[in-house]
């Protein structure tokens, strides 16, 4: 054979096992990228964004806002996460137990000073108000019975709607139970207050 033909056979032989040494070293790398790209990385962190939920949190705490919760978590999680209750807060306003959905919004409400709303005695027996005025956020059914158009079916939707979404921040807020639209509140918003 030529010594021309030997060294192109040399040549072709030494550039074939450099290529060939360099797409193995290239395939084996690239396995190892995919499993990395398909590990548990991106899964875990689709998983803890599933497992939270988000609050608003607003009223008589130290820090309102929005919080990232765990799901599952309760009201007095997101009270919690937000700096606790301010001492002007209405502890019995919210339910603390209350499981939260995302997306809700917690609110604290504020003690109403007894001399504005002239009603509870010391010991909090009393939970009418004078002239025949109704809180809305702590009346039982017989009391909120007693305002003009709500029954005992609507006076159970009322408390329903308060334990489910906690404290009514305005009297309007009436208006969001089922039922109750513009001309029964008409009827009986010079009746009830916070």
């Amino acid at each position: 054979m030529p010594m021309f033909k030997k060294s192109m056979l040399v040549l072709l032989a030494v550039v074939a096992l450099a290529a060939g040494g360099a797409f193995y070293a290239g395939y084996c790398g690239q396995d190892d990228a995919v499993e990395l790209d398909a590990g548990a990385a991106p899964v875990r962190e689709m998983s803890v964004k599933e497992s939270e939920i988000v609050v608003y949190v607003a009223g008589a705490v130290n820090r309102p806002g929005v919080v990232r919760l765990a799901e599952g978590a309760r009201a007095k999680d997101a009270v919690d996460a937000c700096g606790g209750f301010l001492p002007t807060a209405d502890t019995n306003g919210v339910n603390l137990a209350q499981k939260l959905k995302d997306g809700v919004q917690v609110t604290v409400p504020e003690k109403a000073p007894v001399a504005a709303q002239g009603a509870p005695t010391a010991s909090g027996a009393a939970r009418s108000l004078p002239d025949g005025m109704v809180n809305i956020n702590t009346a039982d059914e017989k009391e909120l019975d007693k305002l003009p158009g709500i029954g005992p079916a609507m006076a159970k939707r009322i408390i329903e709607y308060r334990t489910e979404n906690g404290a009514f921040q305005s009297p309007e807020e009436i208006k969001r139970v089922k039922g109750i639209g513009d001309a029964k509140y008409e009827k009986m918003k010079d009746k009830i207050v916070l």
